[in-house]
């Protein structure tokens, strides 16, 4: 009992609730949240339009907030909703659990223990993905779900799908999210951690009933199509804008030393394939193919087994400040071969994506010969650094 009331205290001195988003859960949640109030009565449920008696099982519980309305609007939508109602109440932490008995809130102090080590992460409980009855729908998505995680942030999570998690409410005050459904828990993941914010696992228990027992709201097509959607913005965003701001702004003359001690100095790469890494980014970075260089570089990477940090870095050749005068040697040097209906161009700061579709065939010939001199001079170079470097070294 004194333990109980300890918890309790905590979770009071912490500023931390319990959210709980509900859905035509009437057979569980009186369970669930009996089993939470023995912890605390910082309860924010969010009845999500249900249908069946979870309104009237609410209405038994005193002490607790409810929000409600009659649509249903989905889980994503339900969080946010309790997010920002929590901010408004002051609270500093909050923890979600589903109501559909899944969750074991017996590992509501566990979540706390991590709070007190980490204050500024989100916590995700991790599950056992060989539990009895676990859905092999399930165990499949959450290894998608965690790839895509990766490829985005560059972090691992053993479980990015599990909906018990801590969130530090007002790390999140600033931030607006969109997603309404399922995706919602992997975009506050991934934004958060692109701004800083840690991502910590912690084991966590959980049950599933058996296959003719067991209720869910998921919606393998719709909304593993949204999930899927949302990830493929988020890589877009991530490769596009994310990735190439943080290494700028990281960028210094300490860390550019390691990073080039590391990769090209002292890696254990064959020096040929340093060089033919330097080469495709820096030639793609100047082709045509806008938008996609990245992509087309890294893909070349993998082919042809070459260094993929250094293939995505040089591809930086093609920052904002250089692109008219990357565009305007393209024609210049496009006209020196392709004569026929050439048009010669004004340099400018002005120039444009609309500009080269003046003659876009003359532009294409240029880039692609402007790209195979510069990857020739960035090859040349990059041989010459690394000898220098390590004849310094070996003095």
């Amino acid at each position: 009992m004194d333990e109980q009331a300890n918890i309790k205290a905590v979770f009071d001195e912490l500023h931390c609730c319990v959210i709980m988003p509900t859905y035509n859960n009437a057979g569980t949640i009186e369970k669930v949240l009996s089993e939470v109030l023995e912890y605390t009565c910082n309860i924010i449920v969010v009845n999500d339009g249900s249908t069946d008696k979870t309104a009237e099982i609410l209405e038994n519980f005193s002490g607790i907030h409810i929000l409600a309305y009659k649509k249903n609007k989905g889980k994503g939508y339900a969080l946010r909703k309790a997010i920002r109602f929590a901010q408004g109440m002051g609270f500093r932490y909050g923890i979600s659990i589903d109501s559909d008995g899944q969750h074991f809130p017996s590992d509501l102090p566990a979540f706390l223990k991590k709070i007190t080590e980490e204050p500024e992460a989100i916590i995700i409980g991790s599950r056992n993905l060989q539990t009895e009855n676990m859905p092999a729908k399930n165990s499949f998505g959450n290894k998608f779900s965690n790839f895509w995680y990766y490829i985005e942030t560059g972090r691992k999570l053993p479980d990015t799908q599990s909906g018990f998690r801590a969130y530090p409410l007002y790390l999140l005050n600033k931030k607006r999210f969109f997603g309404r459904k399922y995706e919602f828990e992997v975009e506050v993941l991934v934004r958060s951690a692109w701004s800083g914010i840690k991502t910590i696992p912690i084991p966590i228990s959980v049950y599933y009933p058996p296959k003719t027992e067991r209720i869910s709201h998921f919606r393998p097509f719709v909304d593993f199509f949204r999930i899927s959607l949302l990830n493929t913005i988020l890589v877009l965003v991530a490769f596009l804008f994310v990735k190439p701001f943080s290494f700028l702004r990281a960028l210094n003359k300490k860390n550019i030393h390691n990073f080039f001690q590391k990769e090209f100095v002292n890696s254990p790469e064959k020096d040929y394939k340093i060089i033919a890494s330097v080469m495709v980014g820096v030639f793609f970075s100047v082709t045509p193919f806008w938008g996609w260089q990245v992509w087309i570089a890294l893909l070349v990477a993998v082919l042809f087994r070459l260094n993929k940090v250094i293939v995505a870095v040089s591809t930086a050749v093609s920052v904002a400040p250089l692109i008219p005068l990357i565009i305007y040697s393209s024609y210049l040097l496009g006209g020196l071969v392709y004569t026929q209906n050439g048009v010669k161009l004004k340099y400018s700061s002005n120039i444009t994506m609309e500009s080269i579709k003046i003659n876009l065939l003359q532009y294409s010939i240029g880039s692609f010969i402007l790209g195979l001199m510069v990857a020739i001079i960035a090859g040349l170079l990059t041989l010459f650094l690394i000898k220098m470097y390590r004849k310094k070294q070996n003095k």
